[in-house]
């Protein structure tokens, strides 16, 4: 795809969604799934910096993220956990 395509396509969105209005509820929702996956991120970027002294890294992807976020620190010690638990 070009720039240019990409471009008209998300002005066109945002125009249509300006005209026609977008649910609050939706929106919210899409708000605090996002806060939720950058807190998860976070955590798991200092575990992988403070847990480097005993070995410790989880991998950040999508799948730890939602875990990390959306449980907090119960995904966290359930994640760090398997790490040093289950997997060798």
């Amino acid at each position: 795809m070009s720039s240019t395509l990409v471009i008209s396509i998300m002005v066109g969105l945002i125009i249509l969604l300006l005209l026609v209005g977008t649910p609050i509820k939706f929106m919210r929702i899409i708000g605090q799934t996002t806060v939720k996956l950058g807190i998860g991120i976070l955590f798991l970027f200092f575990i992988n910096v403070f847990g480097g002294a005993i070995g410790l890294h989880i991998p950040i992807n999508l799948f730890t993220a939602v875990i990390a976020g959306f449980l907090g620190i119960f995904g966290l010690a359930s994640l760090s956990a398997i790490h040093l638990f289950i997997l060798p």
